[in-house]
Protein backbone atom coordinates (compact mmCIF):
# COMPACT_ATOMS: atom_id res chain seq x y z
CA UNK A 1 0.00 0.00 0.00
CA UNK A 2 1.23 3.51 -0.85
CA UNK A 3 2.52 5.39 2.16
CA UNK A 4 3.13 9.12 1.66
CA UNK A 5 3.98 9.88 5.27
CA UNK A 6 7.05 11.90 6.16
CA UNK A 7 8.23 12.45 9.72
CA UNK A 8 7.95 16.23 9.96
CA UNK A 9 8.00 19.57 8.16
CA UNK A 10 11.76 19.33 7.65
CA UNK A 11 11.37 16.24 5.49
CA UNK A 12 8.20 17.53 3.85
CA UNK A 13 9.92 20.67 2.53
CA UNK A 14 12.92 18.95 0.99
CA UNK A 15 13.45 20.36 -2.50
CA UNK A 16 11.98 23.80 -1.87
CA UNK A 17 14.40 26.32 -3.37
CA UNK A 18 14.89 30.04 -3.86
CA UNK A 19 12.70 31.57 -6.56
CA UNK A 20 9.96 28.94 -6.50
CA UNK A 21 6.22 29.56 -6.73
CA UNK A 22 4.33 28.34 -3.67
CA UNK A 23 0.63 28.02 -2.89
CA UNK A 24 -0.35 28.32 0.76
CA UNK A 25 -3.84 27.35 1.84
CA UNK A 26 -5.98 29.25 4.27
CA UNK A 27 -8.30 32.21 4.54
CA UNK A 28 -7.17 34.88 6.95
CA UNK A 29 -5.47 32.72 9.56
CA UNK A 30 -8.03 29.91 9.26
CA UNK A 31 -6.62 26.68 7.85
CA UNK A 32 -3.10 27.95 7.19
CA UNK A 33 -0.18 25.46 7.08
CA UNK A 34 1.49 26.76 10.22
CA UNK A 35 4.22 24.12 10.45
CA UNK A 36 5.23 24.50 6.80
CA UNK A 37 5.44 28.28 7.13
CA UNK A 38 7.67 27.93 10.18
CA UNK A 39 9.96 25.61 8.24
CA UNK A 40 10.15 28.08 5.34
CA UNK A 41 11.22 30.68 7.90
CA UNK A 42 13.87 28.38 9.32
CA UNK A 43 15.25 27.55 5.88
CA UNK A 44 15.44 31.23 4.92
CA UNK A 45 14.45 30.56 1.32
CA UNK A 46 14.26 33.81 -0.70
CA UNK A 47 12.63 35.32 -3.79
CA UNK A 48 9.43 33.36 -3.39
CA UNK A 49 6.23 33.93 -5.32
CA UNK A 50 3.42 33.15 -2.88
CA UNK A 51 -0.13 32.45 -4.02
CA UNK A 52 -2.53 32.82 -1.12
CA UNK A 53 -5.89 34.46 -0.49
CA UNK A 54 -4.16 36.89 1.86
CA UNK A 55 -0.79 37.59 3.42
CA UNK A 56 -1.50 36.63 7.01
CA UNK A 57 -0.97 39.30 9.66
CA UNK A 58 2.20 41.13 10.64
CA UNK A 59 3.35 38.60 13.21
CA UNK A 60 1.82 35.35 11.99
CA UNK A 61 1.30 33.29 8.85
CA UNK A 62 2.78 34.57 5.60
CA UNK A 63 3.33 37.88 7.37
CA UNK A 64 6.35 36.28 9.03
CA UNK A 65 7.86 35.51 5.62
CA UNK A 66 7.29 39.12 4.57
CA UNK A 67 9.05 40.36 7.70
CA UNK A 68 12.13 38.36 6.71
CA UNK A 69 11.92 39.60 3.09
CA UNK A 70 11.61 36.07 1.76
CA UNK A 71 8.73 36.92 -0.59
CA UNK A 72 9.38 38.58 -3.94
CA UNK A 73 5.79 38.52 -5.21
CA UNK A 74 2.33 37.98 -3.72
CA UNK A 75 -0.63 36.79 -5.78
CA UNK A 76 -3.57 37.45 -3.48
CA UNK A 77 -7.08 38.73 -3.03
CA UNK A 78 -7.32 40.40 0.39
CA UNK A 79 -4.35 41.88 2.21
CA UNK A 80 -5.87 44.45 4.55
CA UNK A 81 -4.66 42.90 7.83
CA UNK A 82 -0.95 43.34 7.16
CA UNK A 83 0.80 46.69 7.64
CA UNK A 84 4.19 45.32 6.55
CA UNK A 85 2.62 44.08 3.32
CA UNK A 86 1.28 47.60 2.70
CA UNK A 87 4.66 49.15 3.42
CA UNK A 88 6.53 46.83 1.06
CA UNK A 89 3.93 47.30 -1.68
CA UNK A 90 3.99 51.12 -1.50
CA UNK A 91 7.80 51.22 -1.34
CA UNK A 92 8.16 48.98 -4.39
CA UNK A 93 9.90 46.20 -2.47
CA UNK A 94 7.14 43.69 -3.19
CA UNK A 95 5.45 42.78 -6.46
CA UNK A 96 1.72 42.25 -6.02
CA UNK A 97 -1.06 40.86 -8.19
CA UNK A 98 -4.38 41.68 -6.52
CA UNK A 99 -7.09 39.43 -7.95
CA UNK A 100 -10.86 39.31 -7.33
CA UNK A 101 -11.42 36.51 -4.83
CA UNK A 102 -13.64 34.38 -7.05
CA UNK A 103 -11.23 34.78 -9.94
CA UNK A 104 -8.33 33.72 -7.73
CA UNK A 105 -10.19 30.60 -6.63
CA UNK A 106 -11.12 29.71 -10.21
CA UNK A 107 -7.60 30.30 -11.55
CA UNK A 108 -6.28 27.86 -8.95
CA UNK A 109 -9.05 25.37 -9.68
CA UNK A 110 -8.29 25.66 -13.40
CA UNK A 111 -4.62 24.96 -12.73
CA UNK A 112 -5.55 21.76 -10.93
CA UNK A 113 -8.00 20.75 -13.66
CA UNK A 114 -5.56 21.34 -16.52
CA UNK A 115 -7.56 24.24 -18.01
CA UNK A 116 -5.08 26.89 -19.28
CA UNK A 117 -7.58 29.78 -19.44
CA UNK A 118 -11.22 30.76 -18.98
CA UNK A 119 -13.46 33.82 -19.33
CA UNK A 120 -15.04 35.78 -16.47
CA UNK A 121 -16.87 39.13 -16.30
CA UNK A 122 -15.21 40.02 -12.97
CA UNK A 123 -12.92 43.01 -13.39
CA UNK A 124 -13.86 44.00 -16.92
CA UNK A 125 -13.47 47.74 -17.43
CA UNK A 126 -11.28 48.10 -14.33
CA UNK A 127 -7.57 48.05 -13.57
CA UNK A 128 -7.86 44.29 -13.17
CA UNK A 129 -8.53 43.92 -16.89
CA UNK A 130 -5.64 46.00 -18.20
CA UNK A 131 -3.68 44.14 -20.88
CA UNK A 132 -5.96 41.09 -20.86
CA UNK A 133 -7.82 39.60 -23.78
CA UNK A 134 -11.53 40.37 -23.82
CA UNK A 135 -14.45 38.74 -25.59
CA UNK A 136 -18.18 39.24 -25.81
CA UNK A 137 -20.61 36.45 -24.94
CA UNK A 138 -24.36 36.99 -25.22
CA UNK A 139 -23.95 40.74 -25.15
CA UNK A 140 -21.69 40.82 -22.08
CA UNK A 141 -17.95 41.46 -21.98
CA UNK A 142 -15.56 39.00 -20.34
CA UNK A 143 -11.88 38.89 -19.44
CA UNK A 144 -9.65 35.94 -20.21
CA UNK A 145 -7.84 34.73 -17.10
CA UNK A 146 -5.06 32.13 -17.03
CA UNK A 147 -4.60 29.19 -14.70
CA UNK A 148 -2.37 29.28 -11.62
CA UNK A 149 -0.05 26.43 -10.70
CA UNK A 150 2.81 26.05 -8.25
CA UNK A 151 6.05 24.20 -7.64
CA UNK A 152 4.82 23.31 -4.14
CA UNK A 153 1.38 23.58 -2.57
CA UNK A 154 1.17 23.62 1.23
CA UNK A 155 -2.24 22.75 2.66
CA UNK A 156 -3.59 22.16 6.14
CA UNK A 157 -6.27 19.56 6.91
CA UNK A 158 -7.99 18.37 10.06
CA UNK A 159 -7.46 14.68 9.44
CA UNK A 160 -5.56 12.66 6.88
CA UNK A 161 -4.41 9.12 6.25
CA UNK A 162 -1.09 7.65 5.21
CA UNK A 163 -2.25 7.48 1.57
CA UNK A 164 -2.75 11.26 1.52
CA UNK A 165 -6.55 11.43 1.69
CA UNK A 166 -7.67 14.59 3.49
CA UNK A 167 -10.66 15.87 5.45
CA UNK A 168 -10.95 19.57 6.26
CA UNK A 169 -12.95 20.91 9.18
CA UNK A 170 -15.50 23.67 8.78
CA UNK A 171 -14.32 26.90 7.21
CA UNK A 172 -10.70 25.70 7.29
CA UNK A 173 -11.61 24.00 4.03
CA UNK A 174 -11.50 27.34 2.12
CA UNK A 175 -8.70 27.45 -0.51
CA UNK A 176 -7.01 24.23 0.60
CA UNK A 177 -8.83 21.74 -1.69
CA UNK A 178 -8.14 23.74 -4.87
CA UNK A 179 -4.51 24.35 -3.99
CA UNK A 180 -3.98 20.67 -3.24
CA UNK A 181 -4.73 19.89 -6.90
CA UNK A 182 -2.60 22.64 -8.45
CA UNK A 183 0.88 21.93 -7.10
CA UNK A 184 3.57 19.85 -8.76
CA UNK A 185 4.26 18.65 -5.22
CA UNK A 186 1.52 18.98 -2.62
CA UNK A 187 2.48 18.84 1.05
CA UNK A 188 -0.35 18.25 3.51
CA UNK A 189 0.00 18.84 7.23
CA UNK A 190 -2.78 17.42 9.38
CA UNK A 191 -3.85 17.58 13.00
CA UNK A 192 -4.45 13.83 13.10
CA UNK A 193 -2.83 11.20 10.89
CA UNK A 194 -4.50 7.78 10.69
CA UNK A 195 -3.78 4.55 8.82
CA UNK A 196 -5.12 4.22 5.28
CA UNK A 197 -8.66 2.82 5.28
CA UNK A 198 -9.79 4.50 8.50
CA UNK A 199 -11.40 7.51 6.84
CA UNK A 200 -14.97 7.26 5.55
CA UNK A 201 -14.61 7.53 1.74
CA UNK A 202 -17.77 9.64 1.61
CA UNK A 203 -16.19 12.26 3.89
CA UNK A 204 -12.91 12.76 2.01
CA UNK A 205 -12.48 16.22 0.48
CA UNK A 206 -9.08 15.78 -1.19
CA UNK A 207 -8.25 12.34 -2.62
CA UNK A 208 -4.75 11.13 -1.91
CA UNK A 209 -3.86 11.11 -5.63
CA UNK A 210 -3.24 14.87 -5.32
CA UNK A 211 -0.95 14.64 -2.27
CA UNK A 212 2.71 13.66 -2.45
CA UNK A 213 3.76 14.18 1.18
CA UNK A 214 1.79 14.18 4.43
CA UNK A 215 2.79 14.65 8.05
CA UNK A 216 1.15 15.16 11.42
CA UNK A 217 1.69 18.73 12.53
CA UNK A 218 2.16 20.00 16.07
CA UNK A 219 1.73 23.07 18.27
CA UNK A 220 -1.05 24.67 16.23
CA UNK A 221 -2.00 28.11 17.53
CA UNK A 222 -5.04 28.63 15.26
CA UNK A 223 -4.99 32.36 15.84
CA UNK A 224 -7.91 34.66 15.06
CA UNK A 225 -7.06 37.94 13.30
CA UNK A 226 -9.46 40.14 15.23
CA UNK A 227 -10.70 38.40 18.33
CA UNK A 228 -13.83 40.07 19.69
CA UNK A 229 -15.79 39.00 22.73
CA UNK A 230 -19.02 40.22 24.23
CA UNK A 231 -18.71 42.20 27.43
CA UNK A 232 -20.60 40.80 30.43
Amino acid sequence: MINKTVANAQQALQGVQDGMTLMLGGFGLCGIPENSIQELLRLGIKNLTCISNNAGVDDFGIGLLLQQHQVKKMISSYVGENAEFERQLLSGELEVDLIPQGTLAERIRAGGAGIPAFFTPAGFGTEVGEGKETREFNGKMYLMESWLRSDFSFVKAWKGDTAGNLIYKGTARNFNPMMATAGKITVAEVEELVPAGELDPNMIHTPGIFVQRIFEGKDYEKRIEQRTVRTA
